[in-house]
């Protein structure tokens, strides 16, 4: 093997099996997901029954007022990208935030950074057109757990004892969802939430009123759209705090939520060593995974393993390549795509690699187009203007300041049945700390407009309409024959992508299994922009686990890479589940940092 050897002991076994599997985020979506599956229900139908359950146990993480994007196939095999990322209202232009408010750039938390909430639509959506189960089912899991309670999460409590002085001064909504009495709940403490409860049975309520399950789907998502339309409206047209330390109301109206639409498209892709890995396109950062295998694709095996100072130095060069060309071309329009992704492009970049640490934003060339400079601020440069950035941003885990700005957010899921049904998807945003909660609602409103800039040369510009850049990037694989072979992904905001990186290359070049490859240390780059408010950068910036070693760190340093060390198990929350069209033998595997992914199946 060229590759390191995996190391001998697994923090959890490859599941294996014929039946069904799942695996995500947190240990009772994969319960609910298993047990859908044992019902007959399908991976569409299990997928978003534990979807609707991350909202309720993962709060700090997502929520019914976030996004998520997916990468499917039916039993047909062909990969399609589930588009729930919703647009920026019609209220959110650059001259009100700019001229009106006076806005430097879109706050990290308060209303005027939500775009419309698009996760549930796109959730229901799917379940009408590829799902059996009916609304009543499909929500009962999460109904149950916010009616009845479940134990919260330490991080949960960690993360509202964070924002606890926000919450009691500038958000009382949120301190009465969260803080009832004013006291923080305590890890493992029952908590339950009403109001959203009350939600999920109404909506099941229209649905088992209409004639068909398809029509009782739709009549679900108009009753949806009504209410949180209407709640929201009403409730962010008075000022709150933001993350800029000033009230502003939002723009969010009922119309721009009535008028959403979750969608389906056509995915990126591109092929390495044989197989095709499948994105969203670039209104996504998806094909930063897909650059970075393509540049990769024409080095040595040898270049390629992260466990070693050369192939860790050569993965993190060509994700600053990659990043760069995100945050110059990619955004909701017209993105060369073809040109960014052509062997002669890649070519070029791969020469740009040499044998020490850029410290420099290196975009590429396309023909005929110009991109604006990259707006480089670093965490001094945020902080003499007065919008501090967060320490430890990078980090694995979330990371959360008192005035409810967020780095490293979002849940994953991946599922596989019996029938070949496969599904990757990231839910986020609408964390607890986004804005205040709504009332009547039991949730509060996302942040993803934090990823837009107020520059009318940027491709990811805000503008009303447009939907903002986003993070999420789950992934499908398939094999030589276009059979979709495996499902992966992981939440960390900017580190999405560089976390799979690592994790594909030790599957598809190094022959680790998947929980191997999950197990496995890895490493991201912060020399790019943050797609996070204050949006600062850490010219040669590395975060690495220290597992990695003493010879690998040092050899990184030596090439000139400003380390940040992450301690040994700190970096990426990866899932995959996996399918083999010769034997229909399935598999699973999960992330033990955080102690709360796991995988289950038979």
């Amino acid at each position: 093997m060229t590759f390191t050897p995996p190391e001998p002991h697994q923090t959890r076994p490859d599941l294996r099996g014929t039946f069904g599997m799942a695996a995500t985020t947190h240990w009772l979506a994969t319960a609910t997901a298993q047990s859908v599956l044992e019902r007959d229900g399908n991976a569409f139908d299990a997928a978003t029954a534990a979807a609707f359950v991350l909202h309720v146990v993962e709060p700090h993480l997502n929520g019914p007022g976030g996004d998520m994007t997916g990468v499917f196939a039916a039993s047909d095999g062909v990969p399609t990208v589930l588009a729930g990322q919703g647009p920026a209202p019609a209220g959110a232009s650059i001259e009100h935030y700019r001229d009106a408010v006076g806005l430097e750039l879109v706050p990290g938390a308060g209303a005027l950074a939500a775009a419309v909430p698009g996760a549930v639509d796109a959730w229901l959506l799917l379940l009408r057109d590829h799902g059996t189960w009916t609304v009543r089912d499909v929500l009962a899991h999460a109904a149950g757990y916010a009616r009845d309670g479940h134990p919260v999460l330490g991080a949960v409590a960690a993360t509202v004892e964070r924002v606890a002085g926000l919450f009691s001064e500038h958000w009382p909504t949120s301190a009465e969802r969260w803080m009832p009495g004013g006291r923080v709940p305590r890890a493992g403490e029952l908590v339950t939430n009403p109001e959203y409860a009350a939600l999920l049975e109404h909506l099941a309520e229209v649905a088992d009123a209409a004639p068909s399950r398809q029509a009782g789907v739709d009549a679900a998502r108009r009753t949806w759209r009504e209410i949180v339309g209407t709640a929201a409206e009403a409730f962010v047209t008075t000022p709150h705090r933001h993350s800029d330390g000033r009230d502003h109301a939002g723009v969010l109206t009922a119309d721009d939520v009535a008028r959403f639409r979750a969608g389906y498209e056509q995915p990126a892709t591109a092929d390495f060593r044989g197989r095709t890995v499948v994105k969203t396109g670039a209104w996504g950062q998806g094909p930063v995974l897909l650059q970075a295998l393509r540049i990769l694709d024409g080095f040595e095996d040898d270049r390629l393993d992260p466990a070693t100072a050369l192939g860790a130095h050569t993965v993190l060069e060509a994700l600053k390549l990659a990043l760069a060309d995100r945050d110059a071309w990619y955004g909701d329009t017209d993105v060369p795509l073809d040109h960014l992704l052509s062997e002669q492009y890649a070519a070029e970049r791969r020469a740009l690699i040499g044998e020490r640490a850029s410290h420099e934003v290196r975009p590429g060339v396309v023909p005929g187009r110009t991109a604006p400079p990259a707006p480089l601020r670093t965490a001094a440069d945020a902080a003499t203007s007065g919008t501090s950035a967060m320490g430890g941003a990078g980090a694995g885990e979330p990371t959360v300041q008192a005035n409810g700005t967020t780095r490293g957010d979002t849940c994953h899921l991946d599922v596989v049945d019996r029938w070949g049904n496969m599904i990757s998807a990231t839910p986020s945003g609408g964390w607890l700390q986004s804005s205040p909660t709504v009332p009547g609602l039991g949730f509060c409103l996302g942040t993803r407009l934090q990823m837009t800039w107020l520059d009318e040369a940027s491709p990811s510009r805000l503008e009303p309409g447009r939907r903002p850049r986003t993070t999420l990037s789950p992934t499908l694989v398939l094999d030589r024959a276009g059979v979709p072979v495996m499902a992966c992904g992981t939440p960390g905001g900017d580190q999405q992508d560089q976390w799979q990186l690592p994790f594909l290359l030790r599957v598809l070049v190094g022959g680790y299994s998947p929980q191997q490859a999950i197990d496995a240390p890895t490493l991201h780059t912060t020399s790019m922009v943050d797609s996070f408010w204050p949006r600062t950068w850490v010219p040669g910036g590395a975060v690495v686990e220290t597992r990695l070693g003493t010879d690998v760190l040092a050899g990184l340093a030596a090439r000139g890479h400003v380390l940040t060390e992450a301690g040994p198990w700190s970096l990426g929350r990866l899932s995959a589940v996996t399918r083999d069209p010769a034997t229909g033998v399935l598999g699973a595997a999960a992330n033990s940092r955080g102690a709360q992914g796991y995988a289950a199946g038979r």
